[in-house]
């Protein structure tokens, strides 16, 4: 019995565990918890109002904003912004924290253990918090090393912004997010468990990402252009298959953002029932419409387009030419596509895809959105209240008041004239540590 006993005390405490991870509590405040006093000159405390406020003092305990009071006051630990333009911190829909492209991605997929991708993400997150992210969805990595990243930044072992982590995207059998472009021997190696084909199966693989881990499901609509297959961007899973992802994954609490490029796929995921689009290039009137008939977000991830284009376009171009061929087709093609959208009333998540792009360069994503015709605020907005509506984080993120957590930032000018000032973050707090301070 004794023994029986032990083993039941094991079960419960690794279940314990598992919920835990899946199901973040932020940490509570205590009346003993040190107290800060962070002076401001202008504060865009609730970016959905636009409104600025003038000389206030954020009153911060522990991990957590408990008052904003009038003017500058405070004694001890007193953080001073008041020449500076503070705002919550921001917010990236999709990131890869685990990778960076280069010359030499397809090789690091065969020599990088989980482990080095693990160590490599703490290097991303790290300048990620600094560029003023403190929160991210990471999209796509490998199960082992995200979500143990995830959990050593909650734990505070490691620098970084709280991390949203889908793992292994869903994918089709030889379609993106599959290993693809390698000898046969090795392909059975690198395909992970939450590659799929049929329902039944697509069930199984969500069901075994949920078991892993995931915070969020992420499948491959379509097509992907660094995916080394000319396979083109189309629609690559059964409307059955969509179906069957999406009602699993809503039946065990978990959103199901799509990786979706072409029309085909993007119309058969909202129709699905899909929670969000990721990139959306070639969407159309019916897209716009079952956006907002299903309330679905879209993620443009502008600065991975122009990224891939520029690339593509380059004399030290590294793309294969199946991956060349389609930066070319798509690249050019997304600004126009959110210009489109925003101007039909889609609903906008900032995201970025870094991971395509370096890491830390996050905040370049806001001048395109402005290009693509949103104004300063509501491209703040869409890395603000918005992302954390989309990912469904709204008490946690986006916002400085009462009862949030602490994560702010700070810039020396206006972002709402000027919103490259994003690219020069100079102070970065999260959960009431000060990360960095220029």
């Amino acid at each position: 019995m004794k023994k029986l006993a032990l083993i039941v005390t094991a079960a419960v405490l690794a279940a314990t565990g598992a919920e835990a991870r899946q199901s973040p509590t932020p940490a509570s405040v205590s009346a003993e918890q040190p107290t800060k006093f962070v002076q401001v000159g202008r504060l865009l405390a609730d970016p959905a109002s636009g409104r600025v406020l003038r000389d206030k003092t954020l009153v911060i305990r522990g991990n957590q904003v408990v008052e904003i009071r009038d003017g500058f006051v405070g004694e001890g630990n007193i953080v001073d912004l008041r020449s500076a333009f503070v705002l919550p911190g921001l917010i990236d829909s999709h990131v890869h924290l685990g990778s960076e492209q280069s010359p030499n991605s397809r090789l690091d997929r065969v020599t990088m253990s989980n482990a080095d991708q693990a160590m490599v993400g703490a290097r991303h997150a790290r300048r990620t918090l600094n560029a003023g992210f403190t929160t991210v969805a990471d999209l796509g990595g490998a199960n082992e090393s995200i979500f143990a990243l995830r959990d050593a930044v909650r734990r505070g072992d490691v620098p970084g912004p709280r991390i949203i982590a889908a793992g292994s995207p869903v994918s089709v059998h030889g379609g993106h997010g599959d290993a693809n472009g390698y000898r046969e021997d090795i392909l059975h190696v690198m395909s992970n468990e939450s590659v799929c084909s049929g329902a039944e199966d697509c069930r199984r693989a969500v069901r075994t990402q949920v078991r892993a881990g995931a915070d969020i499901i992420k499948i491959t609509a379509t097509g992907g252009v660094l995916s080394n297959t000319a396979a083109g961007l189309n629609q690559q899973f059964t409307q059955d298959e969509l179906a069957s992802i999406v009602e699993v994954a809503h039946r065990m609490g978990r959103q199901v953002t799509a990786h979706a490029h072409g029309v085909d796929g993007i119309n058969a995921f909202l129709q699905a029932g899909g929670d969000s689009i990721e990139h959306g290039t070639y969407l159309d009137d019916e897209s716009m419409r079952l956006f907002k008939a299903n309330g679905a977000w879209l993620v443009p991830t502008l600065l991975a387009g122009d990224f891939v284009a520029r690339v593509a376009s380059s004399p030290d171009n590294f793309f294969t030419p199946a991956q060349t061929a389609k930066a070319l087709e798509a690249g050019p093609k997304m600004l126009d596509m959110a210009a489109r959208a925003h101007r039909g009333g889609v609903r906008i998540a900032f995201g970025t895809d870094s991971g395509v792009s370096a890491h830390g360069d996050n905040a370049q994503e806001f001048a395109l959105l402005v290009r693509a015709g949103l104004t300063p605020l509501e491209a703040i907005q869409s890395a603000t209240v918005g992302a954390a509506e989309h990912l469904k984080i709204s008490g946690e993120a986006g916002r400085i008041a009462p009862g949030m957590p602490a994560d702010l930032i700070a810039v020396t000018g206006d972002p709402l004239t000027d919103v490259t000032e994003l690219e020069r973050v100079r102070f970065v707090m999260k959960s009431g540590q000060v990360f960095r301070q220029d």
